[in-house]
């Protein structure tokens, strides 16, 4: 199987997205539950605008998905295959070890 000459540069655009820790802390934290910034951020210990920053960046690249409470805007997931990628990619980092 070949990687087209479409195709490459759209993969590497994808796996920038999981370039900061930052990023990978906050998908890490939603495999488990939909959060709303102020929980992330306070989870994290970051602050607010930095967590929105990031989560905007994951929504761009299709990696989280956001649904609107009364008060809140809460972010999860986008699909299982983000939730594969993180799972797959934190086991293949241990295994390094």
């Amino acid at each position: 199987m070949r990687l087209s000459k479409e195709d490459a540069p759209l993969l590497a655009e994808f796996f920038k997205s999981f370039s900061t820790e930052t990023r990978i802390e906050i998908l890490y934290l939603l495999l488990a539950q939909k959060l709303d910034v102020s929980t992330i951020a306070s989870t994290l210990k970051l602050d607010q605008s930095l967590v929105s920053h990031q989560l905007k960046a994951l929504k761009l690249a299709k990696l989280v998905k956001s649904e609107k409470d009364k008060q809140h805007v809460y972010y999860s997931l986008l699909d299982s295959h983000v939730k594969d990628i993180i799972t797959v990619g934190l086991e293949h980092v241990k295994e390094e070890r």
